[in-house]
């Protein structure tokens, strides 16, 4: 076994990947300027939210992710043992660590943060409907942002109305309102997410106590069976095959694309019309799903490729008429965890005990649908809404010739923008040449080949040297690193009789084929039957759930979204892996143990 991890000095760059630094901003990069402070701090890279070498916009918007994390847990809330955390980008990869809070500032902390949570949790419901008010707000805010090719003229009304500004000012503007809504949008996100974790861990930490050897699994299941809307998208494909199969037109999905089948829906009359009405309903807003994290401007987005809703539909449809339920097993969920609830509850010998434990289980619950809601409503629709605008701003560029395509908007970082759009606004006021389309293709084009390189290199899990023991709880919990982990990493992750250790993330026991796949794009390979190993899943990754009979992963922990979706549907899973997508290959024959968290070689 490893003595440790690489220190970040000590990380070379992959060959062709010379200059990466260039991509990301100059803070967000090791330098030997903090070298002492760098090697001597744990970093781990984070495979649940950037599994691949970071776009250059795409870096700018995660540093806004990881900025509303460490405010709020530093300056909002004051979390008694955490603060932020802090990143760095290594060869494309995202990597972090995170900053306790001075063991001596704990109680003044934790004082601060009972006052201001305690505040959170007594208004719990007024507050989240006003949470959601306010992303959907923002949501529309977003939407409004305009970015249309610099007109020949001005129109006529922009002289009369007596505004004294014009076109080229105002795409300027609406970059940096898109870039205030995105950091905005952050802050939203972490307003009540850690929360949300702090009493799910005040409940994990009682239980902890008043049940000695109770497993981290059991405690979940407690929490499971809450209708959450980021299952929502999911339950609009059923309902809208249901609808297929009720209506008699379910032979228009055997076409194959999704024009032939529309103009099938419609020559069945008002059945198919409406059918096609009810799709452009669900669609706005549940089908802004990305096939990915969220996290990535290279994700499809279902809404903007609806041949995968259209496709998940005619699986749907296939299954009904196969007489398959594809409901969620949520009765049996939810008998589950009322039966645990009750076993341990008749374990406490006190009324006192039992209040405590009611009364911390209910907040739990309470809480728990923003840990999952969010998901939807940050990650998909929100970023959902920021690809568009950036592609929309990408034509813009590309139709002046500062870019081959829209899409490549995502290899400048966000600050170059601004001085993009000052260069093709003043070409345009002036009129002269502008210098970006003589600049940016080399600059763009370099930058690719780079992160091609970048994509090619195998990051370590993490860098630095480890603590002797993990209890942060927030990284236990998301990310799955645990003291455990750790060792299994540095061990290479298969022990002697070819079984790997992960995350209980739900339960149950499935033996089978495995279908190993790195990405959306090869859900299609995915066959009845199999076991599904992936880097991570997604939740728009649900409609294929019904196929396979259990899920692993390399990276996350137990409230991870992997984790979590994977027990409301009922599928066993083991998380946090490390190396299961390296050491199991398709066709291997494997067992999952979801609730001793195994994965056993067995061929």
């Amino acid at each position: 076994m490893a003595q440790g991890f690489p220190r970040p000095s000590e990380i070379e760059t992959p060959a062709g990947a010379e200059g990466w630094q260039e991509l990301y901003s100059y803070s967000g990069t090791f330098s030997p300027e903090r070298k002492d402070y760098e090697d001597s701090m744990f970093w781990f890279q984070d495979g649940v939210h950037w599994p691949k070498a970071l776009l250059p916009w795409d870096a700018g918007l995660m540093e806004l992710a990881i900025l509303g994390l460490s405010q709020y847990n530093t300056r909002h809330l004051l979390v008694p043992p955490a603060n932020g955390i802090d990143y760095r980008i290594v060869n494309g990869y995202c990597y972090l660590s995170p900053v306790p809070a001075p063991e001596a500032d704990i109680p003044m902390r934790a004082e601060h943060f009972m006052q201001r949570a305690g505040h959170y949790f007594m208004n719990w419901n007024d507050l989240y409907d006003n949470w959601l008010v306010k992303i959907r707000d923002l949501v529309k805010e977003m939407e409004s942002l305009e970015f249309d090719s610099l007109p020949d003229i001005e129109d006529l009304e922009v002289v009369t109305s007596g505004s004294g500004t014009g076109s080229g000012g105002k795409i300027q503007a609406n970059y940096l309102k898109l870039l205030n809504c995105a950091s905005t949008l952050w802050q939203y996100h972490f307003e009540f997410l850690n929360l949300g974790y702090a009493a799910y861990l005040d409940f994990f930490g009682f239980c902890k106590q008043a049940f000695p050897g109770i497993s981290d699994l059991a405690i979940a299941k407690m929490v499971a069976g809450v209708e959450v809307d980021l299952f929502r998208p999911d339950e609009e494909l059923k309902r809208l095959a249901r609808m297929a199969v009720d209506t008699g037109i379910t032979d228009a999905f055997k076409v194959g694309d999704v024009e032939g089948t529309c103009a099938a829906l419609r020559a069945t009359g008002s059945a198919g019309e409406a059918w096609i009405s009810s799709f452009q309903q669900s669609a706005e807003p549940w089908f802004n799903f990305s096939t990915g994290s969220g996290f990535s401007s290279q994700d499809k987005i279902w809404i903007e490729n609806v041949e995968i809703p259209f496709d998940f539909i005619g699986s749907y449809i296939k299954n009904l008429q196969g007489g398959t339920d594809i409901s969620r097993p949520t009765e049996a969920i939810t008998a589950e965890r009322d039966r645990i609830v009750n076993e341990y509850t008749a374990l406490l010998g006190s009324d006192e005990d039992r209040e405590a434990f009611a009364g911390k289980l209910g907040l739990a619950r309470v809480v728990f649908p923003y840990v999952e809601n969010h998901n939807f409503y940050v990650e998909h629709w929100s970023h959902s809404v920021i690809w568009r605008k950036m592609k929309s701003l990408g034509a813009v560029f590309a139709k002046e010739g500062f870019l081959a395509e829209a899409e490549d908007i995502f290899m400048l970082k966000r600050h170059e923008i601004p001085d993009a759009l000052f260069d093709l606004y003043h070409s345009w006021a002036a009129p002269a040449p502008a210098r970006g389309p003589s600049y940016w293709p080399p600059i763009v084009a370099e930058r690719k080949r780079i992160l091609a390189a970048l994509n090619a290199w195998k990051p370590s899990p993490a860098l630095g040297t480890p603590p002797e023991v993990v209890t942060e709880p927030f990284t236990i919990m998301l990310w799955g690193i645990t003291s455990d982990s750790i060792a299994n990493w540095l061990g290479g992750g298969e022990s002697e009789d070819g079984t790997l250790k992960g995350m209980m993330a739900s339960g149950g026991v499935a033996e089978g084929p495995a279908r190993v796949i790195f990405g959306p794009d090869q859900i299609g390979e995915v066959q009845e039957g199999e076991i599904l190993v992936a880097p991570l899943t997604a939740p728009s990754w649900a409609p294929i759930f019904g196929k396979i009979l259990a899920t692993v992963t390399d990276t996350g922990g137990m409230m991870s979204h992997a984790a979590i979706v994977c027990r409301e549907y009922g599928l066993p899973a083991v998380t946090g892996t490390g190396f299961a997508t390296t050491l199991i290959k398709t066709g291997m024959r494997i067992r999952v143990d979801g609730s001793a968290g195994t994965v056993t070689i067995l061929d």
